[in-house]
């Protein structure tokens, strides 16, 4: 374990970026045992006004625009890559051969190729920490009915879950990186990539997915005329260009367990800002999470077959996962979102840094490689209409 101070960077200032920042501040302030000093060094981003406000915003020493900046700064031990997904392949292998720890946001990269080269580089440099931010993990009450599963519900029989927002209703968005790129580039990768990932979290690894669809409703969309993250609105210019992917996507899968899931992803779903939830039906029981109520789930523990059976409704608390110590009020009821998952994900990286042991560390590259590749199957059932496609 090391007590030497740990400098933390972040590439990208958009709005996941800005999770990543607001994660590194919240993070020594969580569970035990303490963290060696976090020293706050460096927000990039390739608009410089936006790198400066970030900086400011979260009391980082300085910003700029270039992250090879970084390549050569000494205050600087770790760095999330919050980017175009395109732009992780270069920017990691970069920055792993300056001997930096790599937390690099999901999906891992634009390719299977590239995320392969990204793992092979990860692997030249053992002693690096290296991760795929896949946040959802961290959630309380998804990792409790996880805890469930092994110790009393069973096998599970069907996972079924959704993951539709609205960002991408409106004509009116104007056009992004998230709107290029090919079929399964779009929603499915986008968000679909959490909902796949936490399938395998809960249930397994798949074994096939088949009857894929997409479909894309708003087919161009304008060039804004000045700086645009995240989702926002922002004043359009009169240039329109084409949308490559998809709105919504939905296909089937096996598990190798005997498991199937059914699943289902929009970008354009009217009343659902950011709605991510699954039901689970298992051997002994069954159990469901809506992120709409992030800080309760339900759960049937016990079959009676005497027509009494029901779902009771749990609060999460300082009993289940990531609540006691991971937040002021560590009590049930006192509700939490997706922010707080990214102080606990900041937590468990700087923890590998560390060398200490506590959370369970950070998804892999090889799981981020592992989810390319089902997005990547996926894709190619929608291609063959729905054919199903191996995952052996």
């Amino acid at each position: 374990m090391t007590q030497s101070p740990i400098g933390v960077a972040v590439i990208g200032a958009g709005m996941a970026g800005r999770a990543h920042c607001a994660g590194y501040r919240t993070a020594p302030t969580l569970f035990d045992p303490p963290l060696p000093p976090i020293r706050h060094a460096a927000v990039i981003d390739a608009d410089e006004a936006v790198a400066k406000d970030a900086a400011a915003r979260y009391g980082y020493e300085r910003h700029g625009t270039d992250w090879r900046e970084l390549l050569t700064a000494d205050d600087v031990q770790a760095v999330s890559v919050v980017v175009a997904n395109h732009l992780h392949g270069e920017i990691v292998e970069a920055l792993l051969d300056a001997g930096k720890h790599l937390l690099c946001e999901k999906p891992i990269a634009a390719s299977i190729d590239d995320a392969r080269a990204m793992i092979a580089a990860a692997e030249k440099h053992p002693d690096l920490a290296t991760g795929t931010a896949f946040v959802y993990r961290r959630q309380p009450a998804v990792a409790a009915i996880r805890d469930l599963l092994r110790d009393e519900l069973g096998e599970v029989s069907h996972f079924n879950g959704r993951y539709w927002c609205d960002y991408a209703r409106s004509t009116e968005t104007p056009m992004a990186w998230r709107y290029k790129g090919g079929p399964g580039t779009g929603a499915l990768a986008d968000i679909g990539s959490h909902l796949i990932d936490l399938a395998e979290f809960l249930c397994g690894p798949m074994d096939s997915v088949s009857g894929a669809t997409f479909t894309t409703k708003v087919t161009e969309r304008a060039v804004p005329l000045g700086t645009t993250y995240g989702h926002a609105r922002a004043e359009l210019s009169d240039v329109r260009e084409p949308v490559e992917n998809d709105d919504v996507a939905t296909f089937t899968a096996h598990f190798e367990s005997g498991a199937v899931g059914t699943f289902s992803i929009s970008r354009i779903a009217p009343g659902h800002a950011n709605s991510l939830a699954f039901d689970l039906m298992a051997e002994h029981g069954a159990a469901k999470w809506d992120m709409d109520r992030p800080a309760e789930f339900s759960v049937i523990r016990k079959l009676r077959d005497d027509g009494l059976d029901g779902y009771n409704q749990v609060l999460a608390g300082p009993a289940h996962p990531y609540v006691k110590g991971g937040l002021p009020m560590d009590f049930p009821g006192v509700s939490f979102g997706v922010g707080d998952l990214f102080g606990y994900q900041c937590r468990a990286f700087l923890e590998q840094v560390a060398g200490i042991e506590g959370l369970p560390p950070v998804a892999t590259f090889e799981d981020g490689l592992r989810d390319l590749t089902i997005i990547d199957a996926v894709t190619r059932s929608a291609a063959a209409d729905g054919a199903s496609v191996s995952l052996a």
